[in-house]
C-alpha cells in the first residue's frame, strides 16, 4: 500500500486529518543535518586538534574528553528542565546561537593555539580554556536540540497522524545523525590531510557563521508552519508547571497503579527527599525514577558501558595493516586504553602516523550498519509493534556478539580480528534499533509534561555511563588483556537485554505466543504428514 493510499485512506477515517506538509518535513531534516553536522566535525576535529598542540602528550585530549562527559552527565537534567519549561521558539534561539557561536569560538581558539603552540606562551592556557569550556556549551547546546527536536516536536508532529508516522520520523532523524557521523569525519580527515588543520579549523567556524541564521530560519518555518507545534507551545505557556515536583503529574495520572498508591502515603523518606527537591537535578531524577520505562532507559544506558562500540574502529584497522605489537610498549598502552573513548582513539592514531583521512574513513564505515538499522526498524516496529521489536533487538545484538566472545580463543591474530570486527559490525544492526525503539517508548509513554525533563536524565546517565566505559579501558590498559574488556562488555550487554526482558514480562505478562507457536507447528507438521 503506498503512502497516497494511506493518507486517503486515512482520511476517510478521520476527517480532520492533515498530512505533514513534505516541505517543512525537508525543512526539519536540512536544519536537524546542519545542527548534526557541525557537532559530528567538532566530535572528530578536537583530538586533531588537541594532539597536535600539545604533541608529546594524551593529557590535553583525555581532559576534553572527560569536561565534555562530565558536563552532560552532570547538567543533561538540567538541561532536560529548561527545555520543558522554556517556549519552543525561546529553546531553539538559545541552542542553534549558543551551539554555533561555541564552535565559532572554539575554532577560533583552535586557530590561535595552532599557530602559536609554544608551551610557554601567556595565552596558552587561556586558550584551551576557552576550548574546553566552548566544547562543554556546545554539546549541552546540541543537547537541548537534540531533546527539543527528537523528543518533543516529533512526537507532537506525529499526534492524530497515521500509524507508523512517529517511527519514520525518528529513523529519518537517526539516519541523518548517523550519516553525518559517516561523513563528517572523512571530510575533516581529508582537509587535515590535504589542506592543514590550520584550514579545518577555519572551516569548522565559518561552517557555523554560515549554519546558524541557516538552521534558525529551516527550523523557525517548520514551527511557524505546523498548527500543531504552536498550540502545543501555547499550551505551555498558558499552563507552566508551578509544582516543584514535577513527579505530581506522574502520580495523578497513574493513580490507578498500585506502586502509585503507596508512593501516595507520605514517609520519612519521601519527606526527606522533598528537602531537596528544590535543586533541579534531583527532581528529574525522581521524575524518571517513576516513568514505566525506567527499566529500558537504564537498559540503553547500560549498553554504553561497554567497550565494544570502539573495538571495531581498532581492529578495522588492524585488518589494514597497523599493528600494536609493531610499536613500543608505552604506545601499546596508550593506543589500547583510548579505544574506549572516541577522542582518545582518533587522537593516539594521528600520533602513531595514520592520515587523518583513513582515520575519518575508519570511523565511518562503522555508521553505515547503523545506517541501515534506520531503514530496518520501520518495517519491523509495523509488523511487531515497538515492545517486541526492541526485544527481538537486544537479543539479536546479543546473538551477534556471541561472535566477539569466540574471537577470544581463535590463537591466529587476522582471524581473530576479523571475526572480533564483524561481530561487532554486524551487531550494531540490533543496537541502533534497539536504541529507536527505545527512545520511541519514551515518546509513547512518558506524559508530555514530563518529556523533555526524562530526556536530559537519560543523556545524562548515557554520557556517564559512557564516562565508565573511558575508565574501564584505562585500567585494562594491556593490549594482551583485551578479551577482559570483550568478556566485560559481554556481560554488560546480557545485563541489559535481561533488564529490558524484564520489563516486557512485567507489561505484557508473557513473552512469546506460545499458541501461535504450537499452532504453526501443528500445520507444519500436518503439512509434512
Amino acid at each position: 500500500m503506498g503512502d497516497a493510499e494511506l493518507e486517503a485512506r486515512q482520511c476517510l477515517i478521520n476527517p480532520e486529518y492533515d498530512p505533514l506538509p513534505t516541505s517543512l518535513l525537508r525543512c526539519l531534516y536540512v536544519g536537524h543535518f546542519l545542527s548534526r553536522w557541525s557537532a559530528r566535525m567538532w566530535e572528530f576535529s578536537v583530538a586533531l586538534y588537541m594532539i597536535n598542540i600539545w604533541p608529546d602528550s594524551l593529557l590535553l585530549t583525555a581532559l576534553y574528553g572527560v569536561v565534555e562527559s562530565a558536563s552532560v552527565a552532570l547538567f543533561g537534567p538540567i538541561i532536560g528542565e529548561w527545555v520543558n519549561t522554556l517556549a519552543y521558539v525561546k529553546v531553539l534561539q538559545l541552542w542553534t546561537v549558543s551551539q554555533n557561536l561555541s564552535f565559532i569560538a572554539a575554532g577560533v581558539a583552535v586557530m590561535v593555539l595552532l599557530v602559536y603552540s609554544s608551551l610557554k606562551s601567556i595565552i596558552f592556557t587561556p586558550l584551551v580554556l576557552v576550548t574546553y569550556l566552548s566544547g562543554a556549551v556546545a554539546v549541552l547546546s546540541t543537547l537541548a536540540g537534540t531533546i527539543l527536536i527528537e523528543r518533543e516536536w516529533v512526537v507532537v508532529m506525529s499526534e492524530d497522524q497515521p500509524t507508523g508516522v512517529l517511527a519514520k520520523l525518528n529513523s529519518v532523524l537517526r539516519r541523518i545523525d548517523l550519516v553525518c557521523k559517516l561523513c563528517a569525519p572523512v571530510v575533516s580527515g581529508f582537509i587535515v590531510s590535504f589542506v592543514s588543520l590550520t584550514a579545518s579549523a577555519i572551516f569548522l567556524a565559518l561552517w557555523n557563521v554560515v549554519s546558524v541564521c541557516v538552521e534558525y530560519w529551516l527550523l523557525s518555518s517548520v514551527y511557524e508552519g505546523i498548527p500543531a507545534l504552536r498550540l502545543k507551545d501555547s499550551n505551555r505557556k498558558q499552563n507552566p508547571s508551578s509544582d516543584p515536583e514535577p513527579s505530581k503529574s506522574i502520580s495523578e495520572q497513574n493513580s490507578d497503579l498500585p506502586i502509585e498508591n503507596k508512593n501516595n502515603i507520605p514517609s520519612p523518606e519521601t519527606h526527606a527527599f522533598g528537602c531537596f527537591s528544590i535543586l533541579p537535578c534531583l527532581g528529574a531524577w525522581k521524575v524518571y525514577l517513576n516513568q514505566e520505562v525506567v527499566l529500558p532507559g537504564l537498559s540503553l544506558a547500560l549498553l554504553f558501558f561497554t567497550v565494544l562500540r570502539y573495538i571495531f574502529n581498532l581492529t578495522l584497522l588492524i585488518v589494514l595493516g597497523f599493528s600494536l605489537t609493531e610499536r613500543n610498549r608505552k604506545n601499546d598502552i596508550l593506543c589500547w586504553s583510548s579505544c574506549s573513548f572516541g577522542s582518545l582513539m582518533t587522537a593516539v592514531l594521528e600520533w602513531e602516523g595514520i592520515p587523518a583521512y583513513q582515520i575519518g574513513i575508519a570511523r565511518g564505515i562503522s555508521a553505515i550498519v547503523g545506517i541501515t538499522a534506520t531503514f530496518t526498524y520501520p518495517i519491523l516496529e509495523s509488523k511487531i509493534a515497538t515492545l517486541r521489536t526492541g526485544l527481538w533487538s537486544i537479543w539479536s545484538q546479543w546473538s551477534i556478539l556471541l561472535i566477539c566472545v569466540g574471537s577470544i580463543w581463535v590463537k591466529n591474530k587476522l582471524p581473530s580480528a576479523y571475526m572480533l570486527m564483524s561481530g561487532v559490525a554486524a551487531s550494531r544492526l540490533g543496537l541502533w534499533m534497539f536504541d529507536l525503539a527505545v527512545i520511541q517508548q519514551m515518546q509513547d509513554q512518558v506524559p508530555a509534561s514530563d518529556r523533555c525533563i526524562v530526556g536530559g536524565v537519560q543523556n545524562s546517565i548515557q554520557s556517564a555511563m559512557d564516562l565508565l566505559g573511558y575508565i574501564m579501558g584505562v585500567i585494562v590498559s594491556n593490549p594482551e588483556h583485551f578479551w577482559v574488556l570483550i568478556l566485560i562488555s559481554f556481560v554488560i550487554v546480557t545485563s541489559a537485554a535481561i533488564l529490558y526482558t524484564l520489563h516486557i514480562w512485567r507489561v505484557r505478562k508473557h513473552l512469546f505466543h506460545f499458541d501461535k507457536l504450537y499452532g504453526l507447528t501443528q500445520r507444519f507438521l500436518g503439512s509434512s504428514s
